[in-house]
């Protein structure tokens, strides 16, 4: 059975940081998603080094992403490089978070 990205997309659309109202993916903090028959691969960062939630939210990703329908095994990589800056954001994040003034 292939595993269909967009199913990923939407599984990775259910995790919020608490202290921010818009899901990972809307927030940029997904950099990639490598599907290699039922493994997948996540590269992902986060907005500060210091994120008090980081381990928890990598869990998170590891567990919704698993229970997409075909996936067997999932690796998630934390990486800084390149930095997140708000020009990964969706548009739908920055209306949320009133940011659509801001020339992105």
């Amino acid at each position: 059975m292939a595993i269909i990205k967009d199913d990923i997309i939407n599984a990775l659309k259910t995790i919020f940081d608490p202290e921010i109202p818009v899901n990972i993916w809307d927030m940029g903090l997904i950099y990639d998603i490598v599907i290699k028959r039922e493994h997948v691969d996540i590269t992902m960062t986060f907005t500060s080094p210091t994120c008090p939630m980081m381990e928890e939210l990598l869990q998170q990703v590891k567990d919704v992403v698993s229970k997409v329908k075909g996936v067997k095994s999932v690796d998630v990589k934390l990486v800084w490089e390149p930095a997140w800056d708000l020009s990964r954001m969706s548009d739908a994040a920055r209306l949320e978070l009133d940011l659509t003034n801001q020339g992105w």
